[in-house]
């Protein structure tokens, strides 16, 4: 007998880094498993993490195997083949005790040309928290080039030529690929990404691993990926849609996903209309998640959970006080541009307050021919 799917919950896959800590068990109550642990992916179908449901009927089987068996009812009738072949999205919290190596991703052409079975990486971080003081790199500073960078990295003078962008909880930060970054010490973020495990590390603070060697340095690869015209600076602002019971902050949407802030208190109800999955993951206060129209028991949703709810189920209830940051694999035209629209934002506004939008990787179709 073939189970009905319900939102579903996963453990965590721990991750350790030189540059972790203890701020998941600190911030959640979590369990870890050393006092150095920078990642924790929550939603993973990768080789190197691969999520395994921790509740109900379906406990014990994994990510990749629920696409398997469901299909197009757990990812949706809208996404690509190549989403039932490989799950399209990577949720993870990163715990930054220390910086992080800086760093940045190949796009989707050069991953094909220079990965083994790896697309490009792009990703968003949503600021949990931030201790007094902290910040990101993020970007480069205004006239680098190829060429400065590079004679940077030989005279090991590269610390100058990076952006610093102080940060705080709420903060939300667009990286598509091609953009330098790391975080700093003392900052939380949830982050969500295509699923790729490709870094190219471009400098890592002169520091060892814990096995007291340096870890490798992609400086090549970093220096033809990196796109000079083309870095952040500052955080995502987004457009606001305003509800009786809370409001929904549409931040970042590209081709991959979309990041939503939802501020809720009472009831809001969410649709996935059996085209897209979706991905939940509570910030702060609780919540309820009601499937509209079944039986079961509510899934409950406290700080730093997440959940999966598969595109069969139409239609969802969130109950609750609080904030989530939601995530899903957009169509650019119905699940950004026109509801926006609606609300009376106006192209312009659009395109330059979503992060993402102007970006010439973002869309299927050019949003000039929308």
């Amino acid at each position: 007998m073939v189970i009905t799917p319900y939102p579903l919950e996963f453990h965590p896959i721990y991750k350790e880094k030189v540059w972790g800590g203890t701020a998941l068990k600190e911030q959640f109550g979590r369990a870890l498993p050393s006092s150095n642990i920078g990642e924790s992916w929550e939603i993973a179908a990768h080789e190197n993490g691969t999520s395994v449901v921790s509740r109900g009927p379906l406990t014990g089987r994994t990510l990749p195997e629920l696409v398997g068996l469901y299909g197009r009812d757990l990812i949706g009738t809208s996404l690509p083949d190549s989403a039932l072949i490989k799950f399209p999205l990577l949720l993870k919290i990163l715990d930054a005790n220390d910086y992080l190596s800086v760093q940045v991703h190949p796009d989707d052409e050069y991953a094909a040309n220079h990965e083994v079975g790896e697309p490009g990486k792009w990703e968003a971080w949503y600021v949990i928290a931030a201790e007094p003081g902290a910040e990101i790199i993020y970007g480069l500073r205004p006239g680098t080039t190829r060429e400065s960078l590079r004679a940077a990295v030989k005279s090991g003078t590269i610390s100058q030529y990076l952006g610093r962008v102080p940060v705080e909880a709420g903060d939300v930060f667009d990286v598509p690929a091609g953009v330098v970054h790391a975080l700093g010490r003392g900052v939380m973020v949830a982050e969500i990404q295509q699923n790729s495990d490709t870094v190219y590390r471009l400098y890592d603070w002169d520091r060892v691993d814990m096995a007291g060697k340096r870890r490798p340095l992609h400086i090549k690869q970093a220096l033809d990926v990196i796109q000079f015209s083309g870095q952040r600076g500052d955080a995502v602002t987004g457009l606001t849609i305003a509800a009786p019971e809370g409001e929904r902050t549409i931040l970042v949407a590209n081709r991959y996903f979309a990041l939503e802030s939802l501020a809720i208190d009472g009831n809001i109800e969410e649709a996935t209309q059996g085209e897209r999955f979706h991905l939940l993951t509570c910030l702060e206060g609780s919540f309820g998640v009601e499937c509209v129209g079944r039986f079961g028991r509510d899934t409950v949703l406290t700080p730093g959970d997440s959940v999966l709810i598969p595109a069969c189920i139409s239609r969802y209830l969130l109950r609750g006080t609080g904030n989530l940051m939601k995530c899903y694999v957009p169509d650019i035209r119905r699940n950004i541009i026109e509801p926006l629209a609606f609300h009376g934002y106006t192209y312009l506004e659009i395109t330059t307050m979503v992060a993402g939008l102007g970006d010439y990787r973002t869309s299927y179709v050019p949003l000039a021919e929308m």
